[in-house]
């Protein structure tokens, strides 16, 4: 790195002080300042892009082993399942005396948000209390069933 003192700033001044004069000197130094600021930023910008580089290949190798514990217990699971199944199978033939056919286990099917099952689990007495429409109407006999009547 450059070392530069307070003696070697003050004779740098003086040097810009006698070659640019005294006019001058304050527009080149702030033009000075602003391309010193402008190269810190360009600086700064580079090493924080050098910093999220690293951090991101750091996610990548995390990213990686956890992937790969996730395959190792994914296939512990499958090996002690089809051995599972094989017990199962050999201990059910053997017990009914049948063969065992290759069962198919289906896939788990997340339940999700069924309103009709969770409205027809609450208790008639509990939705005429409350006021829990139990038959559908279309938009025409609803408008028909709340409109004023008219007088005449």
């Amino acid at each position: 790195m450059i070392d530069i003192g307070l003696s070697k700033m003050a004779l740098i001044g003086a040097v810009a002080l006698i070659v640019i004069g005294p006019e001058k000197l304050p527009r080149v130094a702030r033009t000075v300042g602003a391309l010193l600021g402008k190269a810190q930023r360009y600086v700064a910008d580079v090493k924080s892009e050098v910093n999220r580089s690293m951090e991101l290949d750091e996610l990548k190798k995390m990213k990686d082993t956890v992937e790969g514990a996730a395959r190792d217990v994914q296939q512990s699971i499958q090996t002690q399942a089809s051995d599972f199944e094989k017990d199962w199978a050999s201990a059910s033939g053997d017990a009914t005396g049948l063969e065992s056919s290759s069962s198919v286990v289906p896939a788990y099917r997340h339940p999700g948000k069924n309103w009709r099952l969770k409205r027809g689990a609450m208790p008639q007495w509990y939705k005429s209390r409350n006021g829990v429409r139990t038959k559908a109407q279309s938009g025409a006999a609803r408008v028909a069933r709340y409109r004023p009547q008219k007088f005449h």
